[in-house]
């Protein structure tokens, strides 16, 4: 099944407790902390180091920084065209900018399933409703380990020392 190993790689850190910037299975994870920790065990090691950020959804203004380095990093797929392990960001208000990510667990049924760092609780499967669905903005794929991308991605990281 396409999607089966990030999806079990996600699964495995649920209840992971939520931690700003962190990425540390079973210790503490933001939803890019968990993103990131997918990568590792599915793709390899991570190819950039990550700045900085704030926990603040609402941030307004400045640089699209997520959907910027998943277009880097991730291979862009159609919304409506998702599937089970895609990588899926969310614009929680208009205006502001895309600064949640999630891993799509299930796409059958009425309601797709999603695995995210829940703020204040802990890493959780939950249902991806009307209102996930309306902060929708992109839909990305992880690199198949040994493809092009994440050959390029392994080799900058080397190159860089990231």
């Amino acid at each position: 099944m396409r999607g089966g190993a990030e999806v079990a790689a996600a699964r495995s850190w649920l209840g992971t407790p939520y931690r700003h910037q962190a990425s540390v299975k079973g210790v503490g994870a933001d939803c890019l902390g968990l993103v990131r920790g997918v990568w590792r065990e599915v793709v390899g090691e991570e190819p950039e180091a990550i700045p900085a950020y704030s926990a603040d959804w609402a941030e307004t203004g400045g640089r699209e920084t997520l959907l910027e380095a998943a277009g880097r990093w991730l291979r862009p797929a159609a919304i409506d065209e998702m599937r089970a392990g895609d990588v899926l960001l969310f614009r929680m208000s208009p205006g502001a900018a895309a600064k949640h990510c999630a891993i799509l667990s299930d796409a059958g049924g009425p309601e797709p399933k999603m695995i995210h760092a829940y703020w204040g609780r802990a890493v959780v499967e939950s249902w991806m409703g009307a209102w996930w669905r309306r902060r929708l903005v992109a839909v990305f794929r992880f690199p198949v380990p040994g493809s092009a991308s994440a050959a390029c991605a392994a080799s900058l990281t080397e190159d860089e020392g990231v």
